[in-house]
Protein backbone atom coordinates (compact mmCIF):
# COMPACT_ATOMS: atom_id res chain seq x y z
CA UNK A 1 0.00 0.00 0.00
CA UNK A 2 1.38 3.36 -0.68
CA UNK A 3 1.27 5.94 2.06
CA UNK A 4 -1.93 7.55 0.85
CA UNK A 5 -3.68 4.29 0.86
CA UNK A 6 -2.38 4.03 4.37
CA UNK A 7 -3.03 7.09 5.57
CA UNK A 8 -6.68 6.61 4.83
CA UNK A 9 -7.05 3.54 6.64
CA UNK A 10 -5.17 4.46 9.56
CA UNK A 11 -7.08 7.74 9.48
CA UNK A 12 -3.44 9.39 10.06
CA UNK A 13 -2.01 12.30 7.61
CA UNK A 14 0.77 11.08 5.67
CA UNK A 15 3.10 13.55 7.99
CA UNK A 16 2.89 11.69 10.81
CA UNK A 17 3.45 8.64 9.16
CA UNK A 18 6.53 10.26 7.86
CA UNK A 19 7.39 10.74 11.66
CA UNK A 20 6.38 7.66 12.50
CA UNK A 21 8.88 6.11 10.20
CA UNK A 22 12.00 8.99 10.86
CA UNK A 23 11.46 7.63 14.68
CA UNK A 24 11.55 4.08 13.27
CA UNK A 25 7.84 3.01 14.66
CA UNK A 26 7.02 1.87 11.26
CA UNK A 27 9.25 0.60 8.22
CA UNK A 28 8.53 1.20 4.65
CA UNK A 29 9.69 -1.48 1.92
CA UNK A 30 10.00 0.77 -0.88
CA UNK A 31 9.03 3.64 -2.76
CA UNK A 32 5.77 3.69 -6.06
CA UNK A 33 7.66 7.01 -7.72
CA UNK A 34 7.92 9.21 -5.22
CA UNK A 35 5.64 7.82 -2.52
CA UNK A 36 6.40 5.58 0.23
CA UNK A 37 5.02 1.93 0.15
CA UNK A 38 4.16 0.01 3.34
CA UNK A 39 3.37 -3.87 3.59
CA UNK A 40 -0.76 -4.68 5.25
CA UNK A 41 1.16 -5.09 8.50
CA UNK A 42 2.02 -1.90 8.88
CA UNK A 43 -1.70 -0.90 9.78
CA UNK A 44 -1.69 -3.89 12.92
CA UNK A 45 1.31 -1.90 13.82
CA UNK A 46 -0.30 1.82 13.66
CA UNK A 47 -3.04 0.52 15.79
CA UNK A 48 -0.79 -0.90 18.38
CA UNK A 49 1.41 2.81 18.43
CA UNK A 50 -2.49 4.32 18.39
CA UNK A 51 -3.58 2.27 21.55
CA UNK A 52 -0.19 2.87 23.58
CA UNK A 53 -0.35 6.66 22.64
CA UNK A 54 -4.51 6.27 24.37
CA UNK A 55 -2.69 4.72 27.47
CA UNK A 56 -0.79 7.71 27.55
CA UNK A 57 3.05 6.16 26.52
CA UNK A 58 5.43 8.35 25.03
CA UNK A 59 6.50 7.38 21.64
CA UNK A 60 9.76 6.02 22.92
CA UNK A 61 8.03 3.92 25.19
CA UNK A 62 5.92 2.79 22.33
CA UNK A 63 8.89 1.82 20.13
CA UNK A 64 11.04 -0.13 22.65
CA UNK A 65 7.63 -1.99 22.79
CA UNK A 66 8.44 -3.79 19.73
CA UNK A 67 11.49 -5.91 18.46
CA UNK A 68 14.07 -4.97 15.79
CA UNK A 69 12.28 -7.05 13.36
CA UNK A 70 9.13 -5.16 14.26
CA UNK A 71 6.87 -7.86 16.26
CA UNK A 72 5.46 -6.79 19.48
CA UNK A 73 7.46 -7.30 22.83
CA UNK A 74 5.00 -6.02 25.40
CA UNK A 75 5.84 -5.40 29.20
CA UNK A 76 2.89 -6.80 31.02
CA UNK A 77 4.41 -4.83 33.97
CA UNK A 78 4.21 -1.75 32.36
CA UNK A 79 0.99 -2.50 31.29
CA UNK A 80 -0.36 -3.57 34.62
CA UNK A 81 1.58 -0.33 36.19
CA UNK A 82 -0.43 1.73 33.54
CA UNK A 83 -3.98 0.60 34.34
CA UNK A 84 -3.25 1.03 37.63
CA UNK A 85 -2.52 4.92 37.32
CA UNK A 86 -5.77 5.28 35.45
CA UNK A 87 -7.59 3.35 37.67
CA UNK A 88 -6.83 6.73 39.70
CA UNK A 89 -7.00 8.87 37.33
CA UNK A 90 -10.71 8.15 36.82
CA UNK A 91 -11.62 7.63 40.35
CA UNK A 92 -10.09 11.49 40.57
CA UNK A 93 -11.90 12.51 37.44
CA UNK A 94 -15.37 11.12 38.77
CA UNK A 95 -14.48 12.80 42.21
CA UNK A 96 -14.20 16.00 40.28
CA UNK A 97 -17.43 15.69 38.31
CA UNK A 98 -19.68 14.74 41.13
CA UNK A 99 -18.22 17.71 42.84
CA UNK A 100 -18.94 20.00 39.87
CA UNK A 101 -22.32 18.95 39.54
CA UNK A 102 -22.97 19.22 42.77
CA UNK A 103 -21.71 22.80 42.71
CA UNK A 104 -23.98 23.71 39.61
CA UNK A 105 -27.30 22.57 41.63
CA UNK A 106 -26.02 23.34 45.24
CA UNK A 107 -28.49 25.55 47.81
CA UNK A 108 -26.17 27.27 49.50
CA UNK A 109 -26.33 31.09 49.03
CA UNK A 110 -22.71 31.20 47.64
CA UNK A 111 -20.18 28.48 46.29
CA UNK A 112 -17.54 29.37 48.67
CA UNK A 113 -20.07 28.28 51.58
CA UNK A 114 -20.78 24.83 50.48
CA UNK A 115 -18.15 22.12 51.62
CA UNK A 116 -18.30 19.87 48.43
CA UNK A 117 -17.07 23.24 46.58
CA UNK A 118 -14.18 24.09 49.32
CA UNK A 119 -13.39 20.39 49.02
CA UNK A 120 -12.76 21.08 44.54
CA UNK A 121 -11.32 23.65 45.54
CA UNK A 122 -8.73 22.63 48.06
CA UNK A 123 -8.27 19.55 45.18
CA UNK A 124 -7.64 22.26 42.48
CA UNK A 125 -4.63 24.11 44.93
CA UNK A 126 -3.17 21.13 45.84
CA UNK A 127 0.42 19.82 44.30
CA UNK A 128 -1.41 16.97 42.32
CA UNK A 129 -3.70 18.37 39.76
CA UNK A 130 -6.98 15.87 39.31
CA UNK A 131 -5.86 14.64 35.55
CA UNK A 132 -2.21 13.34 36.33
CA UNK A 133 -1.69 9.67 37.96
CA UNK A 134 1.52 10.82 38.98
CA UNK A 135 3.92 13.78 39.45
CA UNK A 136 5.98 13.57 37.11
CA UNK A 137 9.55 13.92 37.67
CA UNK A 138 10.82 17.37 36.46
CA UNK A 139 14.98 18.83 36.65
CA UNK A 140 14.98 20.44 39.37
CA UNK A 141 15.58 23.90 38.10
CA UNK A 142 11.94 23.30 37.16
CA UNK A 143 11.06 22.44 40.54
CA UNK A 144 12.48 25.24 42.05
CA UNK A 145 11.06 28.05 39.27
CA UNK A 146 7.52 26.15 39.88
CA UNK A 147 7.49 26.35 43.79
CA UNK A 148 8.41 29.77 43.65
CA UNK A 149 6.37 30.85 41.09
CA UNK A 150 3.13 28.63 43.40
CA UNK A 151 4.45 31.78 46.60
CA UNK A 152 4.52 34.57 44.07
CA UNK A 153 0.96 33.48 43.08
CA UNK A 154 0.23 33.04 46.81
CA UNK A 155 1.14 35.87 48.06
CA UNK A 156 -0.84 38.14 45.64
CA UNK A 157 -3.83 36.39 46.23
CA UNK A 158 -4.24 35.13 42.38
CA UNK A 159 -4.16 31.59 41.56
Amino acid sequence: MDIVEVARRAGLPASTLRYYEQKGLITSIGRHGLRRVFDAGVLERLALIALGRAAGFSLDEVAAMFTPDGRPRIDRRKLATRAKQLDLKIQRLVALRDGLAHAAVCPAPSHLQCPTFRRLLQGAASARPAGRAKPRPEPPAARSHKGSTRRRAGATGHA
